[in-house]
C-alpha cells in the first residue's frame, strides 16, 4: 500500500453516484462533452464534480499535457487542454487513469474545471 494514500472516512468523506441528468460541457457553444452517464463525486466540503466517460467527449478537442498532480485520496491525476475556437485552454481537464480503489469508479472519466468551461445539467 502506498504510504501517501489516505482512505476516505468521516473526517474526509467521498461519495460517487450516477448523475440522473444529462451533462453537457461546452466553451462558447462548442460542445466538448455530452453524456447521460456522468458520475457525481462529492468530496468533503468541496463543490461536487461531474466525471464524464472519456468516450462521451470529442477526442479531437482534447490535447494531453505533461502536467500531473497527486491527491492522497484519489491518486495521480493527468491533464488535458481543450482546443476550441482557435484557442487552447491549458490543463482544463483532469483524469485519474488508475485511481485508488476507494474511487475506482472514476477510472476512464474526465473532469472539467468549471471556471474554464460551461457545465450544464438538464
Amino acid at each position: 500500500m502506498n504510504p501517501r494514500m489516505k482512505i476516505p472516512g468521516p473526517d474526509h468523506p467521498i461519495t460517487i453516484a450516477p448523475n440522473p441528468k444529462r451533462v453537457r460541457v461546452s466553451i462558447g457553444g462548442d460542445v466538448i462533452a455530452e453524456t447521460t452517464r456522468a458520475l457525481t463525486l462529492k468530496e468533503a466540503n468541496y463543490p461536487a464534480v461531474q466525471y464524464i466517460p472519456r468516450e462521451d467527449t470529442v477526442p479531437s478537442k482534447l490535447q494531453r499535457t505533461q502536467h500531473t498532480t497527486y491527491c492522497p485520496y484519489k491518486g495521480d491525476a493527468s491533464y488535458f487542454s481543450i482546443a476550441s475556437g482557435g484557442k487552447v485552454l491549458d490543463n482544463a481537464i483532469w483524469t485519474y487513469e488508475t485511481p485508488y480503489d476507494a474511487v475506482k469508479e472514476i477510472a476512464g472519466h474526465l473532469a472539467f474545471y468549471p471556471d474554464k468551461v460551461t457545465i450544464e445539467e438538464t
